[in-house]
This record gives structure tokens, sequence and C-alpha cells, in this order.
């Protein structure tokens, strides 16, 4: 019986280290009006008390590769929130990186078949994957999966918007980006 392919084991520490700041990353500018609404979107974004003292309290460093393009209303969406985050402590530290600059990192992260993005992917001090988010909260792929399955992407990307907008201090967001980095610190399974 022959072996399934195997994919390359990828260099993590150099990947992340390829990347770019928020900052230098927002001084790209493909969409001015885009990175204005992310830096609103950055400072608007709370954190409750128990959240920062989750976050000042990490014992360790944890790495995060982004994967975002700033013309993307999802990237606006979510990218703050994890900015916001790492605001917080030292040990979140984020790069960014283009699809075109490591095509065989976006390669692993498609969502359903199809390019998605932001896609951010959690490493731990040693630069271990241990996790990846995106292109926005679970229960909205799934409503666009289930929009892919029955032929209506369209009425699925409304019930994404209204989920949206009733979440639009993004805490849903938070929640799941706050258990990736739980998991990238864990002592143990």
């Amino acid at each position: 019986m022959p072996k399934p392919a195997t994919l390359p084991v990828l260099d993590w520490k150099a990947i992340y280290q390829s990347g770019v700041t928020f900052n230098q990353w927002l001084r790209r500018k493909e969409s001015p009006e885009n990175c204005k609404a992310m830096r609103k979107l950055l400072a608007e974004q709370d954190i409750e008390a128990q959240e920062g003292a989750l976050l000042t309290g990490l014992p360790r460093k944890v790495h995060v590769v982004i994967i975002a393009e700033d013309w993307c209303g999802d990237v606006v969406q979510h990218v703050p929130v994890l900015e916001r985050l790492a605001k917080e402590t030292p040990k979140l530290q984020t790069r960014y990186i283009t699809r075109e600059q490591h095509p065989d990192v976006f390669v692993r992260f498609l969502t359903n078949g199809g390019e998605a993005i932001p896609k951010f992917i959690f490493l731990s001090d040693q630069y271990v994957e241990c996790g990846n988010w995106g292109p926005m909260p679970k229960d909205c792929r799934k409503l666009i999966a289930r929009g892919k399955a029955c032929g209506d992407v369209g009425a699925a990307r409304q019930k994404v918007a209204a989920m949206y907008e009733a979440d639009s201090d993004r805490r849903v967001v938070v929640t799941e980006l706050l258990e990736l980095i739980q998991t990238a610190v864990c002592k143990q399974p």
C-alpha cells in the first residue's frame, strides 16, 4: 500500500522572523481607509480585567504568525482584536506575512479548500505550532460551510454579517483567541 504524501516540515522560527510587525504591515497600505478603520477598532477594543490578568500572567512567550491583507473585511474586523490582546503583554508577539511570501504556509491553512484570510497561527515559545484561527469565529465558519453546501453562500454571508453586528465588541473572537494563547503556554496536556 502506498504511503500518503508527507508535507515538508516548516521552519516556523524562520517564517516568524521573516514577518513584519503590525505597524510595519499597516504602512504597506493597499487600502488606506481599512488601515484607518483597523487603528480605530484597535483603540476601541475592550479587554476585561480577567483577560488582561491572564495575558499579563503568561508564563512564557507566544508567537503568532498572521497571514493577512488589509483589503479584506474579515482582516479589518479581527486583526485589531489580536493586536489589542498583544498590547496587554510583551509575551504575545505577532508577525505578518503575505500569501505570496510564503505560499507553502498559506496552502496549509485553507478554509474548506478555499483561500480565506486572516489566518493566525499560534506558536509556542519554542516555535512549535499549537493551533490556528481564522478567517472568522467558529460559528461563522460553520455558517459559510453550510451556505456552500446548500448553494446559498450569499444568505450565509448575511447571517455572518448579522452575527458580527450582534457581537460588535468582538467578544467571541477574544474568547477563541485566548483559548489558543492558553494552549500555546500550557504546562501539561
